[in-house]
């Protein structure tokens, strides 16, 4: 089907931003509808030919993904493709945990599952995020510098100084899946 004629749908739930950034860039360049996760029912979902959701990790669940697997079976004959944003640099380790944690095997056969990169600001975080985030710094910070892996050095260094790895170019295979 001629990608004009496709009616595709771009759902996002985002906490500090980065994946509605990346979710308004999708939307923008397929000319697809965008929505917040919290303003879609499963009847919306089925007026669709592509269905591509966008949530953040939170360790290594897919936050606002129920709406896709909830109502797998209704909207499983769809185009559909998952990204997760996170802050951890991309593995193909990671990512596959991730899939594993959140989709069933029959849901990996059809969904399309991306990772990207999103922004770290520990100042902006919310209370919660903040204790969390203060108990990882602190075991982190009692391990001998040597033993740290290179992710946790960077997420250390983080910590003061702000980060953003959104990348315009990072959903190009996304889009390329869509179309």
């Amino acid at each position: 089907m001629p990608n004009q004629l496709k009616k595709i749908l771009v759902i996002y739930k985002s906490k500090y931003g980065s994946t509605r950034q990346y979710a308004e860039w999708i939307a923008n360049d397929l000319k697809a509808d965008l929505v917040d996760v919290s303003t879609i029912k499963v009847k919306d979902l089925l007026r669709y030919d592509v269905i591509i959701f966008g949530g953040f990790l939170h360790a290594v669940g897919i936050s606002g993904l129920k709406i896709i697997t909830d109502n797998f079976k209704e909207i499983m004959d769809k185009k559909i493709i998952v990204f997760a944003v996170g802050c951890s640099p991309k593995r193909e380790d990671a990512i596959s945990h991730v899939s594993s944690n959140n989709f069933t095997e029959e849901m990996k056969e059809k969904i399309s599952f991306f990772y990207l990169r999103g922004a770290f600001n520990y100042e902006k975080l919310d209370l919660l995020d903040k204790m969390m985030m203060k108990a990882l710094r602190v075991k982190l910070e009692k391990k001998n510098k040597e033993d740290l892996d290179e992710d946790s050095k960077g997420l250390l260094a983080c910590y003061d100084s702000p980060v953003n790895w959104t990348n315009r170019n990072a959903i190009i295979p996304i889009v390329q899946r869509a179309r």
